[in-house]
């Protein structure tokens, strides 16, 4: 079972322990999860959802650890991000325990706490009770080869409105998204450098340009469904988008408007996932969810290897140390520094975008974890 306490009562953190498993040696600490403000009142202040459940220690000297079951944990390290999602999407942004109008959900209503009954599950989950998910502000980056689709032309429509729809859904929720898009499918700078005069430098800012151009389509996808989009380039096209400036990209994502950064990080010998990188990190977005044309992060390529196995959960460190296609070194490095976790997911299957930005397990987790049980 899956339970989310409320967060009005004062006692002890609550620990996670899976019921379907008699283990007790697989509990998680709710506060190495990142869930604030999670408090018990009595044995009966708990809300329940189907997967995990969220308890008080039955001793005072009842173990916080891991436990010897690192996969198991790693999965239920994820799992977790999607607890809340999945309440809050039955509950309602602003719903108050003492008026669901059906408990059905609950596998024994009668468990709720007086204080519970009484109490916004907002206040149990994140600060502002308008927003239903894990993250208040994601980066989405959307590699050009992925809006490329079927391969059979530089763009694919289909691609671009597909985001766009599934975008629109979630911003209206509440969350904040910000895009980053490549632009390998008009042009790669360090695949042409060096042909026909083409010098790196030159060659990347044709390549930034590319960018541009996949911004303002996706641009034009979204704001046909709707969604309120500014482009914002790192250099100046005045009569085409706005110039980067960190505090405006803000200023449009609390009003609820979708920014998509173009032209990386505007200097040659920079990726596109350092870009996104790099303004995850100052627009203060919480995850960076790297949208492929692959299901994850894999152990070795799996268009070369038929056997590559699907890596659920990995660390920065692991990223560096074994050479995993996931991101380059510099990218990897920034999320590490600002402590801001990957997930890597698969573009072109639908509903795959939604999941991503409610913070549901989906592809392959970067975070300072990995599937061990210490900080890397």
């Amino acid at each position: 079972m899956a339970v989310v306490a409320c967060g009005s009562c004062h006692c002890s953190p609550l620990s996670l322990k899976s019921a379907a498993s008699s283990s007790a040696s697989t509990s998680l600490s709710i506060s190495e999860l990142g869930v604030r403000s999670v408090r018990r009142g009595g044995s009966n202040c708990r809300i329940y959802s189907p997967a995990f459940e969220l308890r008080a220690p039955q001793a005072s000297g009842s173990s916080h650890g891991y436990g010897k079951d690192e996969r198991s944990c790693s999965a239920r390290r994820i799992a977790l991000f999607g607890i809340q999602t999945q309440i809050r999407h039955k509950l309602g942004p602003t719903h108050a325990l003492g008026s669901l109008p059906d408990l059905d959900m609950f596998d024994d209503p009668r468990s709720f706490g007086e204080d519970c009954r009484n109490t916004s599950l907002g206040a149990a989950t994140t600060a502002d009770p308008a927003n239903p998910f894990r993250w208040r502000r994601v980066l989405l980056k959307v590699s050009g080869e992925a809006l490329r689709g079927d391969g059979l032309q530089n763009i694919d429509p289909q691609v671009t409105m597909s985001i766009a729809r599934e975008v629109a859904a979630i911003t209206r929720l509440g969350l904040e998204v910000a895009i980053v898009v490549g632009g390998g499918n008009f042009f790669r700078g360090a695949h042409w450098a060096g042909a026909s005069g083409l010098d790196r430098a030159a060659a990347d800012q044709i390549g930034m340009m590319a960018t541009v151009m996949n911004a303002i389509f996706l641009q034009a996808s979204m704001e046909s469904v709707g969604v309120p989009t500014r482009v914002q380039t790192a250099f100046r096209i005045a009569e085409v988008a706005e110039p980067y400036i960190r505090r405006r990209a803000i200023r449009h994502l609390e009003k609820g408007r979708v920014v998509i950064f173009g032209a990386g990080t505007g200097n040659p010998f920079f990726t596109t996932d350092t870009a996104a990188a790099l303004r995850a990190a100052e627009i203060g977005a919480e995850v960076v969810l790297k949208a492929t044309n692959v299901d994850g992060v894999y152990d070795s390529d799996p268009k070369k290897n038929k056997k590559a196995v699907l890596l659920e959960h990995v660390s920065y460190r692991e990223v560096a140390i074994k050479g995993l296609s996931v991101m380059d070194i510099t990218a990897i490095t920034l999320c590490q520094e600002n402590r801001i976790p990957v997930v890597v997911f698969n573009l072109s299957k639908a509903g795959n975008i939604s999941k991503a930005l409610s913070g549901a397990r989906i592809g392959t987790l970067i975070d300072g974890y990995g599937s061990g049980n210490q900080m890397l």
